[in-house]
């Protein structure tokens, strides 16, 4: 936590929060505000719009949960939670709302940083993860359409894969457009024509 982030708090005590301000004011230069009601969380978060939210509860409710994912999906924000006791049933609820780091046995000053620093780590890691998993399907999507494509061509031409491939990639340079695009063009048109 190098940088200055902006960090949203949420907790009911008014002590517990100024605990939590003091440990983040020594971890470093952080633009910090409190939550202290849950009513209304997923919007008060939003509007803030932090880097990292940080959550600390005695025991998660489904409600507030269900407020930390509408504010928090996982492609959001990290957001770092402490609880003192907690179920099966709630942590695996709390990690399907978008928690980066679940953490019980409540919260302590000399662990917020190292934790936070985790959260933000695996919310970024999952981030590049989301991202490189979208790229792949979008791509073996693609290569559906072009092999589609390739076997129209094929078909109705006669001619081999190689041709048929090159023919779609010739015609996509030719229009300043994607091979992709082109058989895409393609598929659509002989499935309007059949």
């Amino acid at each position: 936590m190098s940088n200055r982030l902006s960090i949203v708090v949420v907790e009911k005590d008014r002590d517990r929060a100024m605990l939590i301000m003091e440990s983040l004011r020594d971890a470093g230069d952080h633009d910090v505000f409190v939550i202290s009601e849950e009513t209304g969380l997923a919007r008060r978060i939003s509007e803030r719009n932090p880097d990292v939210v940080l959550v600390d509860v005695s025991s998660p409710s489904r409600d507030m949960l269900e407020e930390l994912t509408l504010a928090s999906s996982p492609m959001d924000r990290p957001v770092a939670m402490f609880v003192d006791k907690s179920d099966d049933g709630l942590t695996k609820a709390a990690i399907e709302a978008g928690v980066s780091a679940y953490v019980v046995d409540g919260l302590r000053s000399d662990r917020i940083k190292p934790i936070l620093d985790a959260a933000i780590t695996r919310f970024h890691m999952f981030q590049r993860m989301r991202t490189e998993l979208e790229a792949t399907k979008r791509a073996l999507e693609e290569r559906k359409i072009i092999d589609r494509a390739k076997g129209l061509l094929m078909k109705a031409r006669g001619i081999g894969e190689d041709e048929a491939y090159a023919l779609l990639r010739k015609t996509a340079m030719d229009q300043g457009r994607k091979v992709v695009d082109v058989a895409e063009a393609l598929v659509t048109a002989v499935g309007l024509l059949s």
